[in-house]
């Protein structure tokens, strides 16, 4: 889980949760994909992170497997979103961008005792002889999807409420394939998980849901670049995003099979494609970053997950251009917005009931490379190449909540925590994953020299 500031065309041992950069490594983290000179997207890493020490190749199959290629004829899309087939454009166009004005920067605290005693009451302890990976955590900390490997296996897991992990899938082979994101229904019932299927990001992968109470099958697998998969599992369907060829990807949504429905799995439902990162879930909304009409700048789109049609961003967000790694809890949205000529990136977070986006941060090391931005409430957390943070939205405090590389993720009132021990990034080194309620957690004290 340890990071290095280095791209890398291997898998990275924790893929960037949003996986809008696409499956082809060899750029910067984040960087816009670029065109080879063959006329295919140029797709980049999703991290600079460490490797994952990998072997072998293959997943146990599915129980029933549905079409590789989904079928579903796409619904009519949002005018704004047919845009033309290439790669998201690198341009600095911000015309259309309100400014964010700085009006409450962020300072840095030290994590207090009091945090740092909550995360370690809430150590995940692998079975014995295993080793852990953090794919996510759920609502205030219900549950918990891991990697488990031995050295010999490799699986992926569920843990509900400090329950004994359950077995999702058995890799058959414990060295080529790994654990990409997952998520789990509100009931806890059905869990749809990514899984690579080889060293590379630009491997193919195959997506799966579980029923709790018996029965697995796989809702896609895809050998084109585009999107990694991030599942989101709402009112009973799974959504993802994968690639169709030609630098296009599209959305689909598949229903989660339900008691008397029958052997016959549905086929997926396309819902929208054009040039676009993965979706990810902000409350009622399925929202993405896609390249905008005339190909020039990237924006954001969304779908109701009540309707399954385009719907309209609140407040300042669709007039937003060439914003980076955007996230959202519904009530707030947070992203990356580059500094002009240059200049350091900055933290920008929007929430209901402000007439413009405010910055929040900015300058090393704290937002030096940050990525991976994550929503709980009050609380953001990113990474950075060096380390991984927490702001607390109600004091403007933040702070360094691993002691080197690792990562973290805010979500509905929970808050995990993984990194390597004693700073070691070899597969020997013993991983760390802390779970904790975020709504439990005191506020960050904010310093007494914070203007």
């Amino acid at each position: 889980m340890a990071t290095s500031g280095r791209p890398s065309s291997r898998a990275p041992d924790r893929p960037d949760r949003r996986c809008g950069r696409w499956a082809r490594a060899g750029a910067p983290p984040e960087r816009p994909a670029r065109w080879h000179r063959s006329g295919a997207p140029r797709v980049p890493a999703l991290l600079g992170s460490a490797l994952l020490v990998l072997a072998g190749l293959g997943c146990s199959p599915a129980h029933e497997s549905a079409p590789t290629d989904p079928t579903a004829s796409p619904v009519a899309s949002a005018p704004s979103s047919s845009g033309p087939a290439h790669a998201l454009p690198s341009g600095s166009a911000r015309t259309a961008s309100p400014p964010a004005a700085v009006v409450r920067a962020a300072c840095e605290a030290p994590l207090p005792e009091s945090w740092r005693s909550a995360l370690a009451a809430g150590e995940f302890r692998a079975p014995a002889g295993q080793r852990a990976v953090l794919t996510e955590v759920g609502p205030r900390a219900r549950w918990t999807v891991v990697q488990l490997s031995d050295g010999r296996s490799r699986r992926a897991a569920v843990v509900e409420d400090a329950e004994a992990p359950r077995t999702l899938l058995t890799f058959t082979d414990p060295v080529e394939h790994q654990l990409l994101a997952a998520d789990v229904s509100a009931d806890g019932r059905w869990t749809a998980f990514a899984v690579l299927e080889g060293r590379t990001l630009d491997s193919p992968w195959s997506l799966y849901v579980q029923d709790a109470r018996g029965g697995m099958r796989r809702l896609a697998r895809s050998t084109l670049p585009g999107p990694l998969p991030q599942p989101v599992v709402r009112n009973g369907s799974v959504f993802w995003a994968q690639g169709t060829g030609k630098g296009r990807a599209t959305i689909f949504s598949s229903p989660v099979r339900r008691p008397g429905s029958g052997n016959r799995a549905p086929s997926p439902r396309a819902l929208h494609s054009g040039v676009l990162d993965a979706p990810f879930a902000a409350g009622g909304l399925l929202a993405w970053r896609e390249a905008s009409a005339d190909g020039r700048s990237t924006q954001l789109s969304a779908l109701s997950f009540a309707t399954l049609r385009p719907a309209g961003l609140p407040g300042p967000l669709a007039a937003l251009r060439d914003l980076r790694s955007p996230t959202s809890d519904g009530a707030t949205w947070a992203w990356i917005e580059e500094g002009k000529d240059a200049g350091e990136p900055r933290l920008v977070v929007w929430r209901q009931g402000q007439s413009s986006p405010v910055a929040r941060l900015s300058g090393a090391p704290a937002a030096e490379g940050l990525d991976q931005l994550r929503i709980s409430g009050e609380l953001i957390t990113w990474r950075t190449p060096e380390a991984a943070y927490a702001l607390d939205l109600r004091t403007s405090a933040y702070t360094r909540i691993t002691p080197q590389y690792g990562y973290a993720q805010a979500r509905a009132g929970a808050l995990a925590v993984a990194y390597n021990e004693d700073r070691a990034k070899g597969p020997g080194a013993r991983s760390v994953i802390q779970v904790v309620r975020a709504d439990r957690l005191p506020r960050l004290p904010k310093p007494r020299d914070c203007g």
